[in-house]
């Protein structure tokens, strides 16, 4: 079985962490010997323990590992300086490239706006106000086009609104005929007995005048010397007899649907 994945951190006990110490210490100079021997390469170790001892080692020696690399440092920064230096060197006309065209573009921007126009010539003067015509008739034309953009979404506003407005002139249009029917065929009590007591008034009316006509018929005979004698006919008695009866009895049927 292989052996397993350590974590790499620190190691809370004291005495496993002096034996790990020494044993990857010693690891460690084992790969630096190698590692000079295999390239020919000149290898310098310098460790210190967490108690303070120093651990070193080096194939040829450590002064003129340590003099080798100091020196090695001094090149390496005098190297970047002069880096830097040239840098800055070339950086320089790029920075006085944009403030030149920095002050030309504020130049113009003043020009535009009417202000440092001593120093223009009259070639000068007319490219400019050509320049300025040129905006205007653009921000006009601009500016044109966003009315033109207003008025057409206020027109297709204007027909949403009055499509709206038909829609519901339509639908009260619509409850209003319901209403109507609907309040022509609701049913009233009061014009209900109205109709029957003048119905039945009626109806006795008829029947009076059929019994009048009867017994007028039956006495016919027996009044009829009396009505000559009188001078009226028998016609003219039978309806005025008639015309009372029938009034009499509208009256009553009048009073009694007043009192209902």
């Amino acid at each position: 079985m292989g052996r397993g994945k350590i974590e790499i951190k620190r190691i809370d006990n004291l005495n496993s962490r002096q034996v790990t110490f020494s044993k990857r210490r010693n690891g460690l100079l084992k790969k630096a010997r190698e590692l000079s021997i295999l390239c020919d390469a000149e290898v310098a170790v310098i460790i210190f323990s967490s108690t303070g001892k120093v651990y070193q080692w080096s194939n040829t020696s450590m002064e003129h590992t340590l003099l080798r690399y100091n020196r090695g440092t001094e090149l390496s920064c005098q190297e970047h300086g002069s880096n830097e230096q040239e840098a800055e060197k070339l950086q320089q006309p790029d920075l006085n490239d944009m403030k030149t065209e920095f002050a030309r573009l504020r130049r113009a921007y003043l020009q535009l706006n009417g202000k440092e126009l001593d120093n223009l010539s009259y070639k000068e003067l007319q490219q400019l106000e050509n320049q300025l015509n040129e905006g205007i008739i653009s921000v006009k034309g601009k500016k044109e086009q966003v009315l033109l953009e207003q008025l057409k979404r206020s027109r297709l506003q204007e027909q949403k609104t009055m499509l709206e407005k038909e829609t519901l002139q339509k639908q009260v249009e619509e409850l209003q005929q319901r209403k109507s029917s609907s309040s022509f065929l609701e049913f009233n009590p009061l014009d209900r007995r109205f109709s029957l007591t003048t119905s039945k008034v009626e109806q006795d009316c008829a029947s009076e005048n059929d019994n009048n006509n009867s017994n007028n018929n039956n006495n016919n005979n027996d009044h009829s010397d009396t009505s000559l004698h009188l001078g009226l006919s028998s016609d003219a008695s039978r309806k005025r007899k008639a015309a009372a009866k029938i009034e009499s009895i509208c009256n009553d049927s009048e009073s009694q649907v007043a009192s209902g």
